[in-house]
């Protein structure tokens, strides 16, 4: 079974509140409205500020908010800003992390289905992952994510 882990689930639950908001957000104020605890919530913003998803500003009117534009952010970038490369085995043509590589005679195979699996997640953006983008137009649902997003690094 693919399965992201726990902590990659709660990232795109505080994610996805942050994208609701329409300003910097603090780690405290993204813990009472996500529910998630704020130890998780710090340790998520780091990590992914760390690998450039976000940004973060210090101050009073400080907190974390998008890099960039967020309509553009695919889920392959959250999975891999938390837990890695996706692949679906670590038998990768040399990744090094198999001593049987030169034997295997599935050597090289099972990078089709890493493909396979990373296109789709290419294809999800983070905004697809909001609850309301099921009642939302694609178009109409980017713009006011955009709008958000421009107002949060203009404040």
């Amino acid at each position: 079974m693919l399965k992201v882990n726990k902590l990659t689930d709660y990232a795109v639950v505080v994610l996805c509140d942050l994208l609701r908001g329409q300003s910097l957000r603090s780690a405290a104020d993204l813990a009472q409205s996500s529910g998630v605890p704020l130890p998780t919530v710090s340790k998520i913003l780091k990590q992914l500020a760390r690998t450039g998803l976000l940004q973060s500003a210090r101050g009073v009117n400080g907190g974390y908010g998008f890099a960039r534009s967020p309509d553009g952010i695919s889920m392959t970038e959250v999975i891999e800003a938390l837990e890695g490369p996706i692949a679906v085995t670590g038998c990768i043509e040399d990744s090094g992390d198999c001593e049987m590589v030169h034997e295997c005679p599935m050597s090289g195979h099972w990078n089709a289905v890493n493909v396979a699996v990373r296109r789709s997640l290419d294809s999800v953006r983070l905004i697809d992952m909001l609850p309301e983008a099921r009642f939302m137009d694609p178009e109409d649902l980017s713009r006011v994510i955009v709008a958000r997003h421009a107002a949060a690094m203009q404040a």
